[in-house]
Order: structure tokens, then C-alpha cells, then sequence
């Protein structure tokens, strides 16, 4: 894993400003730093060395040294590249993977994409043509942030790197604040900031004589494929699974699994162990509170297959770390789970600098209870006269129960069954409902996004689908929005932060493309949800293991909401530095934080306008702390958006103590 920067254009690009954004990338590349530079590119790396440690540097040339790349990623099958490569006459200077893609290049242009193996972002500068290729692999695992100033482009692995060059506005764009409080993260391709963009998955960026065009060079095929029995692709799963794994496993540093308990993270550790990688070391994280704990059946994966086990228990983080948080995603994220992620991630990296995870297993083989609910409603025919009742009802029910409360449930159902279609779904994702944002929305932000639907993104993603089965067609929507806006985001952001990478089997190519063509009773049958997987890992599993329901990987927000972090929810967001931006009526924002004192649960409506108004305070305002905070001695929850490498290792911290917050 590295991070990458750079600029591309004329007239002769400062390099300054590449240096800055690697200095903010640091956390991604402790190992080492390496430059290019000439007349028309400006390419940066910060490099964390995990193979061919001795002689990986980059940027990597070709023989003339007119094809330059910096890479972010891994490339699984380099051996079989390299020898296919030398076959054909070139010469390779180290041992690794970067340099497969110069090389790559020469031979098939910007078809070498289809090449790769493996979960990559890279920048590939061809000086003799003047032309920059910008690309990401076909999930979304690596990110790549770009933007166009003058006749430059610009681009980063994180968005807080192109913020260090101060030529990149950083203003903020009210459709990707529309979208994020709907989905919990921002989709690509916005950012949080109005003229920076993200690349999206599967796409390549080229820019040519000031001109930048981006194309989509794969897309999921979800067509059913020839007849298959479960005995059959169970057999074929453990091997795609066995063989995804095997490919992962290759490193020069200390390796280590990251085990939920759950099915995906116990089939990967059960894969490692048959591939014979000698005694795992696995990490798991749980909580006090036994409603959200897993760690009695990670105990049980971890005592079949002898692994030196770690476990980590997660309390209530304090203000500092919360806003700590806020900057390390350096985009409104909202996803609560990143909590008990990025401290997992910071406790393994004392032992190990690769993980493997589960990511992936529910969007390939129908993980979710939320599918099984979708398939139940679609055959439960509802009149179009009763529907709006229904969701009313529903709507009722849901917002004013405790989560995961049975009543809860209900009213999630009843808004299901409310509504039809693509729209069904795109309100069983949300944070913010269009109703929820209109009352939220100040008579100024409502006219800037009049028109504005963000649940266009999932209609879009329904109609692209190539599925012919109901199941099949939420598995291509998630995998398509869901998986690489917040999954792979926060699996990225969490483990970079701490300089390790993280490897996911159950996104490998072959076994997406595998997966993808299943029927979709093989995934969802009789309101069981990952059947085939169940049936697969039946002979490398504890039979607890694969009957227990899913329990997901959820926090207790609304109680930490309204215990430790409950002073900086109300200081943070209804002071006067929230109330004059005019994004939301102060109101509707003390309504949310009073009804959930009185135990209506707008947690994640709550935990979604904190991280947005920290994010905004660090990034876009570099305020001082409020006065209390100074005051009790307490450290800024958020710092100068300029902050210089020195004073940020690129770890998220800790953090001290709770600071003293007045409430109201």
C-alpha cells in the first residue's frame, strides 16, 4: 500500500505542492518517498514496503525512462505478468509488482487494466506523448481523488492531500452534503469539496493537451450462466476462495487476520489455514454491552484453527477522538462502525502490517437481512391507495422506537411495504429521509437543491443491472454503491491510518464474476441468507458458526449519544459556528438532539450532522476550540486544515481524556 500524488500540465508544474500532499500522505508510506519530475509531470509516492521490500522504490520507468508510474495497491498475479513480460523482451530493475505496469503499458496501452489482478490506484505518465493515465481497480479498494486547476490536473490518494495545495478550492458542494446525509459517505464521483472529484471504480481518467476524458473499462456482468447444482458451486466456491486466498497471503512483512466472528472473516481464517500459512495471528474486536459482542464465536474459529488470538473491548470514544475521526476521513463519514474499526486497526499494527478480511462475503453471496426482507415484500401485494397509509404508519413506528427494538422492525417493514421498486430499497438505505432533509434543510439550501434526488443513484443502479433475479439486482446495486462508497472506504481510511493494508479474498475478481452469474436462490433461499456459503463452509466450519444469524458489525451509538458524547453533540451543533453557516434550521437540529434524549433514536441522523460539522470545522474553517474546551485544558477537536506533517504522524490518536463541554 502506498499513497500517490501529483501534477500534470504546462507550464512546468511546481513540485512544492506534490511534496506537500506526500507529506499528508505520509501514514500511507512511512517506509520511504520518491519523486519524478519534469517539464510537463509532477508525480509523487510515499511508499509502505510490503514486497521486494530492498529494491521496491518508486516511481518505476520503463527501459528509456519515458513511462513513468506511481501505484497504490497490490497486483496478485505480477509473477505470471513479469514472466509474460520478459518473454517479450523487457527488463526489469527490482522484484516486485509496480513496475509490471510500465512495462504493461508498452504492450497493450490502456488495456493493461484488464491485466491486473489484484486492488490498485495508479498514475501512469507517458512523456513522450504527453498524456496522463489516471486509473482504479474494479471495486473501488484503492481510492483517487483529481480535480482540474487552469490547464493542470490534479490528483491524490486522499482529498485532505489536494487540500495541501493551496491552487485546489476547497468550497463545499451541497449535492454531495445531499447525497452523504442520505447514504452515510459521499459517492463518487463527488467529493465533499465542489470541484474535486473521485475517481470511480472500474474507470480510467486520461488527460491530454488540457482535455480530460474518464470511461468505465468494466462493469459487472450479473447475467445467469449455465445451470449449476449447490453440491457443484460449493465445491467451485471453496476453490476460488482457497485460490483467492493463497494469492493474498504474499509478503515480506508480518501478516495477520482480522476475525469478526462472523461467517466471511471465519472462512477466510479457515482458507489460511489450508493454504498453510503457519499460525495466524487474528484480531477481534467486541464491546461491553453483550447486544453488539461477537467475540465468543471468534474465540470458537480461533481455538479450531490454534490462531494467537487477540481481542480488543470498545467503550465510548471521547470528544477528541470523535473529531479525530472527523479529520482522518477527511470527508463527512458517517459510518458509526468506523469507530471500532480504526481502533482494531491501531492495536493489530503493533504485531502485524497486513490484514485479511471478510469484506465483500455479504454482497457476493447475500449476507444482508435486509435482502431477505426485500424478496418477502415483493410478494406481498399491497394496493396503491393503502401505500401511503402504510408509510406513514411505518414511519411512526420506526422513528420513535429504541434500535433494534422489535416495534423498530415493524416500521421499517411497514415503510417497505410502502413503497415499490428501486425507491423501496433506496429508503431502506437511508440516513435521511427526502422528508427528514426537507424539514432539516434551511429555505437556503432547499432552493440550491430543488430537483435534486439522490435516490436517482439507486434507480440508476437498478436499471444498469444486468441481474434477472431479485436478489441478484440488490447484490449489483450494493456492490456498485454501497460496497465501495462505505465498506471499502472505511476499510481503507481505517487500516492506512495506522500504515497496514488490508486484503479482501471475497472481492477477488474471479470470485465476483463467479458469484455474480449464481441464480439467486442460491445466495437468498427460504429467508436464509448466504445459502450457498453456509453450505460451502459446512465442511471447514464449527456447525454454530454457520447457523447463527448475522449480527452485523453495529456500535451503541444511541446510548453513547446520550451519555459520553452527548455534551459535544449539543455544543457542536447547536453553537453559533453551526448555526451561521445556514445549512440547517437550528430547530429541526435541537428537535433531533431533544427527541433523542427522550429515547427516540436519531442516532445515526445525529452521528451524521456531528461528523459533518467536525469535518467542516477542520477542513474548511481551521476554527480555534470552543472556549470551554480551552478552558478545562482540552485538546482542539479540530485542527488547523494546514497543520504540517510534523505535528500529524497520520495516525489517529487516541486522544485525551474527555473534554469539559458545556451543555445545555
Amino acid at each position: 500500500m502506498c499513497g500517490i500524488a501529483g501534477i500534470v500540465g504546462t507550464p512546468r508544474p511546481d513540485a512544492e505542492p506534490v511534496r506537500r500532499m506526500c507529506a499528508a500522505l505520509a501514514h500511507r508510506g512511512p517506509d520511504g518517498e520518491g519523486y519524478h519530475e519534469d517539464e510537463h509531470a509532477v508525480l509523487g509516492v510515499r511508499r509502505l514496503a510490503i514486497v521486494d521490500v530492498a529494491r521496491g522504490g518508486q516511481p518505476v520507468y520503463n527501459e528509456d525512462g519515458t513511462v513513468v508510474a506511481v501505484f497504490n495497491g497490490e497486483i496478485y498475479n505480477f509473477r505470471e505478468l513479469r514472466g509474460l513480460l520478459r518473454g517479450r523482451g523487457h527488463r526489469f530493475r527490482g522484484d516486485g509488482d509496480t513496475e509490471c505496469l510500465v512495462h504493461l503499458y508498452e504492450e497493450f496501452g490502456d488495456d493493461l487494466v484488464h491485466h491486473l489482478r489484484g486492488m490498485f490506484a495508479f498514475a501512469l505518465w507517458d512523456a513522450r506523448r504527453r498524456r496522463l493515465l489516471l486509473a482504479r481497480d474494479r471495486i473501488g479498494k484503492k481510492p483517487l481523488f483529481w480535480t482540474v486547476v487552469g490547464d493542470s490536473v490534479r490528483f491524490a490518494s486522499e482529498l485532505k492531500a489536494l487540500l495541501r495545495d493551496p491552487a485546489v478550492p476547497r468550497d463545499l458542494d451541497p449535492l454531495a452534503l445531499h447525497h452523504y446525509l442520505t447514504y452515510q459517505y459521499v459517492p463518487a464521483p463527488w467529493s465533499i469539496c465542489r470541484r474535486i472529484r473521485k475517481l470511480r471504480p472500474g474507470h480510467l481518467l486520461v488527460f491530454r493537451d488540457g482535455r480530460t476524458e474518464e470511461r468505465r473499462y468494466w462493469r459487472l456482468d450479473s447475467r445467469p450462466r449455465g445451470a449449476v447444482t449447490a453440491d457443484e458451486a460449493a465445491e467451485r466456491l471453496r476453490e476460488l476462495l482457497l485460490d483467492a486466498t493463497r494469492v493474498r497471503l504474499t509478503s515480506e512483512r508480518p501478516l495477520g487476520v482480522f476475525l469478526s466472528g462472523g461467517l466471511d472473516s471465519s472462512a477466510v481464517v479457515a482458507a489460511m489455514a489450508r493454504a498453510g500459512c503457519g499460525r495466524l495471528a487474528t484480531f477481534s474486536v467486541g464491546f461491553d454491552d453483550p447486544a453488539y459482542d461477537e467475540h465468543r464465536y471468534a474465540r470458537v474459529v480461533a481455538e479450531r484453527f490454534g490462531t494467537d488470538h487477540h481481542e480488543l473491548v470498545v467503550t465510548a470514544p471521547d470528544a477528541a477522538e470523535v473529531a479525530a475521526l472527523a479529520r482522518r476521513f477527511d470527508e463527512p463519514f458517517a459510518d458509526s462502525s468506523a469507530i471500532p474499526s480504526i481502533q482494531l486497526a491501531r492495536a493489530a499494527a503493533e504485531q502485524v502490517t497486513v490484514v485479511l478480511n471478510g469484506d465483500g462475503g455479504d454482497e457476493n453471496f447475500g449476507g444482508y437481512r435486509r435482502y431477505a426482507a426485500m424478496v418477502r415484500a415483493g410478494r406481498l401485494p399491497v394496493p396503491g391507495f393503502a401505500r401511503g397509509g402504510l408509510r406513514r404508519l411505518g414511519e411512526w413506528l420506526a422513528a420513535g422506537s429504541r434500535a433494534r427494538s422489535p416495534m423498530r422492525d415493524a416500521g421499517r417493514a411497514l415503510q417497505l411495504l410502502g413503497h415499490s421498486g428501486p425507491r423501496r430499497y433506496a429508503r431502506l438505505m437511508s440516513y435521511f429521509t427526502p422528508e427528514q432533509k426537507h424539514a432539516l434543510y434551511s429555505g437556503e439550501l432547499r432552493a440550491a437543491l430543488a430537483g435534486e434526488d439522490s435516490y436517482d443513484l439507486i434507480d440508476e443502479a437498478f436499471a444498469a443491472s444486468s441481474a434477472d433475479s431479485e436478489v441478484g439486482r440488490l447484490l449489483d446495486v450494493d456492490i456498485n454503491t454501497y460496497l465501495p462508497g462505505d465498506l471499502l472506504v472505511k476499510s481503507d481510511v481505517t487500516t492506512a491510518a495506522n500504515s497496514m493494508e488490508a486484503r479482501s479474498p471475497f472481492l477477488d475478481q474471479r470470485i465476483i464474476e463467479w458469484s455474480a452469474g449464481l441464480p439467486g436462490d442460491l445466495k437468498v433461499r427460504s429467508g436464509t441468507t448466504k445459502y450457498l456459503l453456509r453450505r460451502a463452509m459446512a465442511r471447514w466450519l464449527p456447525e454454530e458458526l454457520l447457523d447463527r444469524p448475522k449480527m452485523g458489525f453495529g456500535v451503541p451509538l444511541a446510548t453513547w449519544l446520550r451519555t459520553r458524547l452527548r455534551p459535544l453533540c449539543w455544543d457542536v451543533l447547536t453553537d453559533g459556528t453551526a448555526r451561521s453557516r445556514g445549512l440547517f434550521r437550528p430547530e429541526a437540529v435541537t428537535r433531533l438532539l431533544r427527541e433523542h434524549d427522550a429515547d427516540r433514536d436519531h442516532g445515526i441522523r445525529i452521528w451524521a450532522l456531528l461528523q459533518f460539522e467536525l469535518w467542516h470545522r477542520a477542513y474548511l474553517d481551521g476554527a480555534p476550540p470552543p472556549a470551554d474546551h480551552a478552558a478545562a485544558g482540552g485538546t482542539a477537536p479540530w485542527p488547523a486544515p494546514d497543520a504540517g506533517a510534523a505535528e500529524d504522524d497520520g495516525r489517529c490518536p487516541a486522544g485525551p481524556g474527555t473534554p469539559r463541554i458545556r451543555a445545555p
